[in-house]
Order: C-alpha cells, then structure tokens, then sequence
C-alpha cells in the first residue's frame, strides 16, 4: 500500500465537507492508509451513505466532538472562515488545510499521479484512462469528477503507486499537485471570473506544466494551438495526439460513426497503425479524448487489448450525453456541458445520431460566463431544432453582471430563430411533452439543476 509518511505524525483527520466530490475521496484513501477519519457535511447523499458503509463517521451538521479529537482537519473550499468547526479547530491550535492543498500533499505519496486538465473532457478521459489501468490489472487509485458506474462512485482506492487525477484549472488548484505526467486536453476562454483574461489561462498552464519531472510526461493536444505553444517550455518528454494535426504522434483516421452516434476508427502511432478502436460514447470529442487515454496508456505499457476493451466498455459518466429514458417514443438524454465549446461539441454529436427533430433545455451556469460569451451560447444553440432556455443557474455568483436568460433568448431570436424562455421547470416538462413528436431527442443542458428535468420528462 501507499505509505503517507508526510502525514504520520497525524493520527486523526477531520474533514469538514467530507461529502464533497474530492473530498470524500480523500476520506478513503487515508481511512485505507490506517488514519483515524472523522467528517462533518451539510446535507445527506449517495456519498455520505457510502462513506459510513465503509466504517467512516459522518456527522450531518457540525461535529465538534469528532473535531476537539483530531490532530489536523482538512476543510472544502465551499466551507466559509466563519464556519463554527473551522472558528474551534483555530482557537485549539489544531492544524488546517485546505483541500486543493491536502489533495497536493497526497499526491506527493504516490510514485506515479497522472493528472488530467484541460477546459472541456477531463471527466470523460480521466474516466477512460482510469478503466485502461483497471482492465490491465495496474490497480490504480482514482479520483474523478463524476460518478463512474464501474467504480460505483468517483474514486477509487487501489493498492499500487499510480494515482489518476482530474485535475481542475478552476483558481489554479492543480498547481498544488506533485504530478509525474500530465494530459493537456486544450485551453479554451472558461472561468474568467477567477482568470480575467484568455492570456492568463494561457498563463496558468504554462506554470502547471512547469510542475513536471524532467522523467514526466506531457500528453497534449496538437491540434490545440495554445497547447502546442505551452509543450515547447516543457522539460518532460512530449507526446501529441490529433485528428488535424498530420504530424501527431497518436492520430485518428477513418472514422465512422454508428446510428447511435458511436465513432470506429483506426489508431495510427508515429504514422504506424496502432489499433482500431470502437468507442460507447458519442462524438468526435470523444475520439480526441481516447486519442489522449492511449498516448497516456502506451507510455506505461498498457496492453493494445487492454485498451481497445476497456474504451468499448466506457459507456459514459454521470450527466456526459447520458441517457436518461424515453417518453412517447421521445428520447431523453442529460449533459454537463455548460460553455460554448461543450454545447457545440454535444450539438455534433447528436448530429451523427438518427432522430427527428432535436430539442434542448439549457440551463446557463453563472452570471459571468453568460454574459463574457453571450454571442457564443446564441450560435451554439442554433444548432438545435427547438431551443428552451430557463434561468441562469448562479453557483458561486451574485448577479452583478446585468444579465438574464431573457437577454440569451433575445439573441438567439434576432439571429433568426425561435428560442423560449420557461422559468418553472413543471412548464418546461409540460410544453415539451405536449409538442416534442415521436423519434425526437430531448438534451439537458447545464451544470446545475435543469439534470433535475429529465427524470421528470421519462417519469
């Protein structure tokens, strides 16, 4: 197993939040390392559920016992300074630390962490990745952004030194990580309320890949531009993938699609083919991810077999082009895109599927975002037959920004076709079920609470 000797002289860890994504991650993995592990979180889930199966105590509301007893707690970012186990862990002098930082200190006791970031696909391709190591019987440990059916959750705890990582660009968190390779799936306009301006993202990168090795790796995108100007400053050895980019070393050629939408293609290393991979997901998005999964997979020897069963076998994770059910004939399907890029590549990858008329219900994610692309989500949108817009979905955000969905809708309406905006989302399950016809396709779209839709269309 894993030895954590930076963390010995810490026998109990509290974590404040613990029912968070990473953090409940982080719980298993010390609760394995033989650490006494406490936590605390708002409100009841799946996650919390699971965490107690697996014999860790979690309080919902604040646990203060637990607290006074533990030698270092560890707190998410959504935790405010003010928050009552934070306000006595400082007036006990117990130590705290920030999750972004703490998942550094972890990785930092793993001989191999493979990190995967970019703007758009680190979910799907830290997915894939993850399964390619699995099926080869490298028992890795995983964190992933979403809830992946083969590991009946978002982590996993293995017992080998690989650790495979999504790792978020969002306020520069995964600079504090200690990684041995890196995937660089592209750089797109996101998260300007943090980074201001496109140059700094750029920026960021540039110092991320700066954390590698000289024995790293680097995995990127050549057919992103800013990626192929940020791999020149890398000390780490470079390996490229591409559909455009003629001189990658992993290329995909003659692709296919299925009726579903399912791409088949041929894999070419170094101009050499590879092997010819199916993949279970739609898109050609999808086939850049797997692209990047194999040039991170034939690097550490993974078997071609391996590979080519574990991509067939990924059906997907949580909310990416997720299948949801159907009503009257009518499909509905669920995604997490929620930037231009990511509507425009989910709008192409329902174009390779057989349906009738196309319909989406998107949900726009923060103030900020939606007015810094405002134009952008007009265009992408257009792609759809039928267009239904509802409320912007705030997150971390106050709308000092001036803007609406109504603002979305006018937009879209004087580039000359016909978007609506519903409020409620009872009225949007009832208009679509009144006028969506048999053989349509209905998507969700956002990274907030329109996933809540679907279910209630196919119910």
């Amino acid at each position: 197993m894993v030895k954590i000797d930076n963390l010995q002289q810490y026998k109990h860890i509290h974590l404040i939040g613990i029912g968070g994504v990473s953090m409940s991650g982080i719980a298993e993995i010390l609760h394995s390392c033989g650490f006494i592990v406490t936590g605390s979180d708002s409100t009841q889930s799946e996650i919390t559920d699971k965490l107690i199966k697996n014999h860790i105590p979690v309080k919902i509301g604040h646990d203060i016992e637990n607290l006074e007893k533990s030698n270092l707690v560890v707190y998410s970012a959504a935790v405010k300074q003010d928050d009552i186990e934070l306000v006595r862990a400082k007036e006990l002098n117990i130590p705290i630390v920030e999750r972004g930082t703490f998942l550094g200190i972890l990785t930092k006791s793993f001989k191999d962490t493979i990190c995967i970031s970019g703007t758009h696909g680190k979910t799907t391709t830290t997915s894939m990745i993850s399964l390619c190591f699995l099926e080869d019987g490298k028992d890795p440990s995983i964190q992933v952004g979403a809830y992946l059916k083969q590991l009946n959750g978002n982590y996993r705890v293995g017992n080998s030194n690989y650790f495979i990582i999504e790792a978020c660009e969002y306020v520069e968190s995964y600079l504090k990580l200690f990684p041995k390779t890196e995937v660089i799936l592209n750089i797109d306009n996101d998260h300007l309320d943090y980074f201001g301006t496109f140059d700094n993202i750029v920026r960021s990168f540039n110092k991320y890949i700066g954390l590698l090795p000289d024995d790293g790796l680097l995995v990127i995108n050549s057919d992103d531009e800013n990626c192929r100007k940020i791999s020149k400053n890398s000390r780490a050895k470079v390996l490229t993938y591409g559909i455009q980019n003629e001189h990658a070393n992993f290329i995909a050629r003659n692709i296919q699609f299925n009726t579903n939408g399912f791409p088949t293609f041929d894999v070419y290393y170094n101009n050499t083919f590879y092997k010819t991979i199916t993949l279970s997901v739609p898109g050609l998005h999808n086939v850049m991810n797997a692209l990047a999964c194999i040039a991170v997979c034939h690097y550490y020897g993974i078997e071609k077999e391996s590979i080519k069963n574990a991509l067939f076998n990924y059906t997907g994770a949580h909310r990416r082009f997720e299948y949801k059910g159907s009503f009257n004939n009518v499909s509905v399907y669920d995604d997490y895109g929620h930037h231009p890029t990511e509507i425009l590549a989910t709008a192409n990858a329902l174009k390779q599927k057989k349906y009738n008329k196309s319909w989406v219900i998107f949900q726009p994610h923060t103030y900020s975002r939606t007015k810094n692309l405002l134009d952008d989500f007009a265009n992408v949108l257009l792609n759809f037959d039928n267009i239904i817009v509802t409320d912007i979905y705030a997150a971390r955000e106050n709308n000092t920004y001036n803007i609406s969905s109504k603002d979305l809708v006018d937009k879209i309406n004087d580039l000359g076709k016909q978007a609506i905006y519903i409020q409620d989302f009872n009225q949007i399950v009832n208009y679509v079920k009144q006028n969506a016809s048999p053989e349509d396709i209905v998507i969700t779209l956002g990274a907030g609470t329109v996933t809540n839709i679907g279910p209630m269309l196919v119910d």
